[in-house]
């Protein structure tokens, strides 16, 4: 599809939902494993209501709660956490028979499930001697262990004490990083501790959490991490949604890598410099293209007197956006989503997201899509937030604006087709609102889709004829 053309599509039944953007969606999947499939197909047919009114799926589709917030855990830990976030799935290996009569010789799947919680939060992640690192933080992440058929035989605390845990990635050694999108200091709303870093979460002996922070990759709003498999570099994102806007960075370990707890060992933070352009909002033609991108050395990354993004870069400046989140490594370059832009905010420029591509070997950033509001009127569907790439070869994208809620599927040729939509009763009867879809990530084998629903906080598996 040509980058300058425009189009308006996914009229598919959803409630009238639509995706509105611009540009070459084939230009995500190059050179990735998912570009040798067939670049999925123009869907799975209109939704269908679920007649339990949780989550309305295409015909030949099923989905399992997994976890529910308020449940029992089954660690007898304590409840399952609010504001279910950013997640990923790893494979835990074959067992044979000690299925416990379940998924019998089947792979087992670890889910690692980040909530996002703040203070006063509704159900904090409990806390666990060895696994917490601020007793008065309230957010962190949750650990579940299933077997072939997705019944969770497992589900425990992963990393307490932290708080706000939005995104974040896995390594290259299947450990899941997990980020604070917080600033917040030591004695400040009841914090005992510094908060705005990166932990490694483990989930199995030979990998085990480290509640010590990962503080050479910087003390930000941190919203998600992508490792490049071919040089160790770590890029972050920075999800800052008032002035100064955050930051795009990449961190060069000191052990590039190293594998389990390199990362301990510290490196150097830099952040992205686009020569003459201080707000990536201003760009709006997808196609544009800047070459030779600097990295200047963050001169502080603990921020002990000044956020990151307010630091002095020198001449220059140093290139902002604002709600920078999801981000994910592709072939050769790293993506990543800026959520939204608005000028009544303080950004140059307005749009409902952009996915941006960086080629390090190139040193050249190139705006690939653009998400509305180039439509006649505005329609849900836009603000895209947490991505990842489907077995089929397409983009799973996490709706995160008005309205009814979607995961919208994108395949290689920028067809939009609805995959899953958040239904009436998924609330309590005081609250009956749908909360943002989040972590939206696929089992090891491709088989099942998983997807958090915020609030309340829920956790689905997604199963059904994928195409692979």
């Amino acid at each position: 599809m040509p980058t300058t053309r425009r189009q308006a599509l996914a009229r598919t039944g959803a409630a009238g939902a639509a995706v509105a953007f611009s540009g070459a969606l084939s230009e995500l999947f190059t050179g990735t494993a998912a570009a040798q499939a067939t670049g999925g197909s123009a869907g799975y047919g209109p939704l269908v209501p679920d007649p339990d009114g949780l989550l309305d799926l295409p015909k030949g589709f099923r989905y399992k709660v997994l976890s529910r917030e308020g449940d029992p855990l089954r660690s007898g830990e304590g409840r399952v956490p609010s504001n279910c976030d950013g997640m990923a799935a790893f494979a835990s290996g074959r067992h044979g028979h000690h299925g416990h009569g379940h998924g019998h010789g089947r792979e087992r799947t670890w889910l690692v499930r980040n909530h996002e919680n703040r203070m006063e939060s509704r159900v904090p992640v409990p806390t666990v001697d060895g696994l917490t690192y601020d007793p008065a933080g309230e957010g962190g992440c949750t650990v579940l262990e299933l077997d072939g058929d997705n019944d969770v035989l497992a589900e425990r605390v992963g990393i307490a004490g932290t708080s706000t845990n939005c995104a974040g990635g896995p390594s290259l050694w299947d450990t899941w990083l997990t980020c604070e999108e917080t600033e917040h200091r030591a004695g400040e709303e009841g914090y005992t501790k510094d908060h705005g870093f990166v932990f490694e979460v483990g989930f199995d002996r030979r990998r085990p959490t480290s509640v010590e922070p990962l503080t050479a990759m910087g003390r930000f709003q941190h919203e998600a991490v992508a490792f490049d498999p071919h040089t160790g570099v770590v890029y972050e994102t920075e999800d800052a949604f008032d002035e100064p806007f955050g930051l795009f960075y990449r961190f060069l370990p000191r052990k590039p890598k190293g594998g389990y707890g390199s990362l301990h060992a510290g490196g150097r933070l830099e952040a992205m410099r686009v020569p003459g352009v201080p707000d990536l909002s201003a760009v709006t033609e997808p196609g544009t293209s800047f070459d030779r991108i600097e990295w200047v050395e963050v001169p502080d990354p603990l921020a002990a007197e000044t956020p990151v993004r307010l630091q002095d870069f020198g001449k220059g400046g140093i290139t902002h956006a604002q709600k920078l989140e999801g981000c994910y490594w592709g072939g050769s370059c790293v993506y990543f989503v800026s959520s939204y832009a608005r000028t009544a905010e303080g950004s140059q420029g307005d749009h409902f997201g952009q996915i941006w591509r960086y080629d390090p070997r190139r040193r050249r950033l190139t705006l690939v899509v653009v998400f509305g509001p180039d439509t006649d009127v505005q329609l849900p569907g836009e603000e895209p937030d947490n991505i990842c790439l489907a077995p089929s070869g397409g983009l799973m994208v996490c709706e995160d604006g008005a309205g009814a809620q979607h995961v919208f599927g994108v395949t290689r040729r920028g067809t939009v087709y609805p995959v899953a939509r958040g239904a009436q009763n998924i609330g309590t009867p005081q609250d009956p609102a749908w909360g943002e879809f989040a972590g939206v990530t696929f089992a090891p084998d491709g088989r099942t889709m998983y997807v958090n629903c915020y609030t309340p906080g829920t956790t689905f598996a997604v199963t059904g004829p994928w195409k692979h």
